[in-house]
């Protein structure tokens, strides 16, 4: 007296979860929630009845379907599951899990390999973004062995590559939803800012922390965990959000100065646990804010000259890299951020749930 969709489980970047086909879940929204709270095992905070494994890096499910706007290969869904909340957030992008996208699309025969390398145009219907893909695929056939390795996830992996086309005001109202380079909330100087992924950015030392804290020791702490939500509830209004308490965004990032020769060091909150690492296209927005003059982030970090630009952003699992590239006539707007991931296939099968979902 169970239901069966089929699914495949897969890591992309440093998150994971089930991929489905779009046309293997309900269209009403509504329902297509329930049955996804159910996969997971929502509301649960060991989300011990379903697949999620108890953190928001591994509460997240992928939808993917074929393009229907022209030039788009894939339409990409991506859903944030909360643990233990009854809530499934559709809202912001995931750059991790868009790692995955173009191999669950091979692997369902959505779309077919063309050569040693290739390269699907995939639109996110969250957002909007529309970005390049690059999976390895010699002899025309998916590979997931390779040398890259990204921190964050053990072992190596055929890189994967994803060149972002526009990701300015990906759900706020533009690069800066404040219009400045930085604001105050209570005495403490942020900047607010979405290049992907809506955040708000300070010093560690602004809250008297030193921001090379542990992920324990960050979690663990109630007096900054309190603090940082007050002024994301502050900052969402000012970011044109509204009332964000429910929300999984704006997302709140700590910044340093950087321990071991990168650009800046990083502690997020996604929004209320530190990330193990960086998000994606956290990571992308972090790095612009880096080369914005003016912003929280411009005082702190190590930028190289020139229009192409190498930012690493160190975070407390390693290091992530991001290539921006700026325009000649106005070196303040980022043209193109491309980046490395990996992604592999872990299960293929049914997931179950009750019936009568």
């Amino acid at each position: 007296m169970q239901k069966a969709i089929k699914t495949m489980l897969m890591r992309g970047g440093t998150s994971k979860g089930p991929f489905f086909l779009a046309d293997n879940l309900p269209a009403d929204i509504a329902q297509r929630d329930r049955v996804l709270l159910a996969v997971m095992g929502s509301p649960d905070k060991r989300q011990i009845d379903g697949l999620g494994g108890s953190n928001p890096l591994t509460s997240k499910v992928g939808i993917v379907s074929t393009g229907t706007d022209p030039g788009v290969d894939l339409n990409f869904l991506f859903a944030q599951v909360l643990v233990d909340k009854a809530v499934v957030d559709t809202i912001p992008n995931c750059g991790n899990m868009l790692a995955a996208v173009v191999p669950f699309a091979l692997e369902m025969g959505l779309v077919r390999a063309h050569g040693d390398t290739t390269t699907l145009r995939v639109l996110t219907l969250n957002t909007g973004m529309k970005c390049d893909i690059t999976v390895q695929t010699p002899d025309n056939e998916l590979t997931y062995e390779g040398d890259a390795h990204i921190d964050g996830a053990p072992g190596h992996s055929a890189p994967i590559k994803i060149n972002f086309l526009d990701t300015a005001g990906s759900i706020c109202n533009g690069l800066l939803p404040t219009k400045q380079l930085t604001d105050f909330i209570d005495g403490i100087p942020i900047t607010c800012i979405d290049n992907g992924m809506p955040l708000v950015i300070m010093s560690a030392s602004d809250l008297s922390r030193s921001g090379y804290e542990t992920v324990e020791q960050l979690n663990a702490d109630a007096v900054l965990k309190s603090q940082l939500e007050s002024l994301r509830i502050k900052a969402g209004i000012l970011m044109g959000l509204g009332d964000v308490t429910n929300k999984t965004y704006p997302k709140m990032c700590l910044i340093s100065p950087a321990q071991f020769g990168g650009s800046i060091s990083t502690r997020c909150f996604i929004p209320h646990v530190c990330h193990d690492a960086i998000g994606v296209l956290a990571a992308v927005t972090v790095a612009t804010a880096c080369v914005l003059k003016g912003s929280v982030a411009d005082v702190i970090a190590q930028v190289p000259d020139g229009l192409s630009k190498s930012i690493s952003v160190e975070h407390p699992t390693g290091e992530f890299t991001v290539e921006l590239e700026l325009d000649a006539n106005d070196p303040s707007k980022v043209l193109s951020a491309a980046l490395i991931r990996t992604a592999r296939l872990l299960m293929r099968g049914e997931v179950m749930i009750p019936k009568e979902i």
